[in-house]
């Protein structure tokens, strides 16, 4: 299996660049349990930087082993008021560690030379349970405000997640034009 390894930007993730060809992504959407985080990131999307899109959080790092059973890990740079919905969620004995999210991670093909998705969910929901690793969950967000970019506030938030019994799609692609998908997940019969 290839592993999936992102190290992104934050700062051209919250600052978006044109002539600076530096991976860059995002998680679109995330909800942990019942409850939903916002999408109050209000930033440039790589593939038409006149476009502004909003997003959970900026993501300085993201992994996947590459098996179908194995946990997508992410970290992410996330608003004030996800911090505080995150934290009361990580003090809580969580009965339901169900994972529903979106990311986009984007890198530049200088042939055509434009930013195009590299790794991402189609835009479409992945669904997960938070992965459990010694008996604690593998869920944590910073309490200090991370300072890669100072303003708007914003703190490191890190999660595994792994697949749920489903079959579902990771999309790679390695220019504009190579692409291929991956499974993610494995369905059971019932």
């Amino acid at each position: 299996m290839a592993e999936s390894s992102y190290s992104c930007s934050v700062s051209q993730g919250f600052n978006f660049q044109k002539d600076e060809q530096i991976l860059v992504g995002h998680i679109v959407s995330c909800k942990v349990g019942d409850t939903d985080f916002d999408a109050d990131l209000n930033i440039s999307n790589p593939e038409d930087a006149s476009q502004l899109v909003k997003v959970f959080g900026i993501v300085s790092g993201i992994y996947w082993n590459g098996g179908y059973a194995d946990p997508v890990q992410f970290s992410c740079q996330v608003s004030n008021a996800n911090k505080v919905k995150i934290s009361t969620l990580t003090h809580k004995s969580l009965a339901n560690t169900e994972v529903v999210f979106k990311f986009n991670i984007y890198d530049y093909d200088p042939k055509e030379k434009k930013y195009y998705k590299c790794f991402h969910a189609n835009d479409t929901d992945l669904k997960g349970l938070i992965e459990k690793s010694g008996g604690e969950l593998s869920m944590s967000i910073d309490m200090d405000q991370s300072m890669d970019v100072v303003s708007p506030k914003n703190f490191n938030f890190n999660l595994g997640v792994m697949p749920q019994d489903i079959a579902m799609q990771i999309h790679l692609a390695v220019s504009v034009t190579d692409k291929f998908v991956k499974k993610w997940g494995v369905e059971v019969a019932a």
